[in-house]
C-alpha cells in the first residue's frame, strides 16, 4: 500500500465513524466547492464507464460532426 492509499484509508475510516450528522456536514462542505464536487462527479462517470469499449478521437469526432 502506498502513502497515498494509507492516508486516503485512514480518512475514509474516519468518516465513516462519524455519528451522520457530522458526515452530512463534511458531504455538505464537499458540495459547496465546485471544483471538488465537478472532480467527484467526473470521477464517477469514469468509474461507471470504465468496463466500456474505447473508440480513437477521430472517429468519435466524425460521429459528432454528423449529428451537426
Amino acid at each position: 500500500m502506498t502513502t497515498t492509499q494509507a492516508t486516503a484509508e485512514v480518512f475514509w475510516t474516519a468518516f465513516n465513524v462519524l455519528p451522520a450528522e457530522e458526515k452530512r456536514a463534511v458531504i455538505q462542505h464537499i458540495i459547496q466547492d465546485e471544483n471538488l464536487r465537478r472532480n467527484l462527479m467526473d470521477l464517477s462517470i469514469i468509474e461507471e464507464r470504465r468496463n466500456e469499449p474505447g473508440r480513437p478521437l477521430r472517429e468519435y469526432l466524425k460521429e459528432q460532426a454528423k449529428r451537426k
